[in-house]
């Protein structure tokens, strides 16, 4: 037996419990790892709360992103070995297959060997932020050198990992944050400029920004009252990219802004990427190369031992951190 984190009704963090449980061996195409880190993510917090996307059967275990060593190898699989250094690219179900355990099974066409240079806590703090970032601007927004593109909720991990994709294909990265308090460390992450939008006048600062003739792309995680300063600061053509919620007020639909200028909105869940093998593989590839020559580097805001996940989950909620949580197993 071995340890996992499940939870048998649904509510806050002290919902979750460490229990001693039987991991099946894995099975067709599937690798099992013995983990060595997790890396938090929204979507837990979520389905732990009975607010996401997938619906769990209680009791549940939950979590998306790993790193740890190769146990065991499932039929079919020839691509690993036991012993590899590996991570884990979010599977499409994480009541299917958790991550938070001592063991956890995954199927192989999503775990990766990472570069040897990455330790399992960073490896951890990968996959979600990178896939998510890169499968909006790259993938779909087609973001080059010269964009403007404004980064929503930009000190989260996925925001921080958008503020680096853009640096590296030579775009200028436009941070959003809701308060100063975030602010100068936005811009030695490398943001040109840094917005604090409970403090200033949104639309008037994207106006001040010199060279900015609009905004060609918008990468939003909060929707609410904001889609309407971020749309009349937009480029004719330009495309905003809706990939959370964050905001509890109603979200309008600025009709004016888009028709006038030709906008796209659109909305996006990262299991495009992932559910796609060919756009999966120049995903992984982009994000592996800036890994190596150290353009993409996980930002890691607070490390807490696998005992205190009730706390870690705490923190998550708190919107305090400047990065990815992440648990030692």
């Amino acid at each position: 037996m071995v340890r996992v984190v499940r939870f048998h009704k649904l509510g806050g963090p002290e919902v979750l419990r460490i229990e001693d449980v039987d991991v099946p061996a894995p099975g067709l195409g599937e690798v099992q790892i013995r983990v060595k880190a997790l890396g938090l993510n929204r979507a837990e917090a979520l389905i732990r709360a009975g607010g996401y996307i997938e619906t769990p059967t209680l009791p549940s275990g939950l979590g998306l992103e790993a790193a740890g060593i190769v146990e065991t190898l499932g039929e079919g699989v020839e691509s690993f070995a036991p012993g590899d250094a590996v991570s884990v690219v979010p599977p499409p179900s994480m009541v299917r297959w958790p991550a938070y355990g001592e063991l956890a099974n995954f199927p192989a066409r999503l775990v990766v060997k990472h570069p040897p240079s990455l330790g399992f806590e960073a490896a951890a703090a990968v996959w979600m932020p990178y896939l998510t970032a890169y499968g909006a601007l790259v993938d779909i927004a087609g973001l080059r050198r010269d964009d403007f593109v404004v980064i929503t909720a930009a000190s989260s991990s996925v925001g921080l990992a958008a503020i680096e994709i853009a640096n590296r294909v030579g775009a200028t990265a436009i941070a959003v944050t809701r308060t100063s308090g975030k602010k100068q460390a936005l811009t030695d992450f490398g943001a040109a400029h840094v917005i604090a939008s409970a403090e200033e006048d949104l639309e008037a600062r994207l106006a001040e920004i010199p060279g900015a003739a609009g905004v060609r792309v918008v990468f939003d995680a909060v929707g609410g009252p904001a889609f309407e300063p971020l749309t009349a600061a937009m480029s004719r053509g330009g495309i905003l990219i809706e990939y959370g919620g964050l905001s509890p007020e109603p979200t309008p639909f600025p009709l004016f802004a888009v028709l006038s200028k030709s906008l796209t909105l659109r909305g996006y869940l990262v299991h495009e990427i992932i559910s796609d093998p060919a756009r999966l593989a120049a995903a992984k590839a982009f994000i592996l190369e800036g890994l190596a020559d150290g353009s993409l580097r996980p930002m890691i805001a607070r490390i807490f031992p696998f005992e205190e996940i009730v706390d870690a989950h705490r923190f998550l909620e708190s919107n305090e951190q400047f990065g990815k949580i992440v648990v030692t197993v």
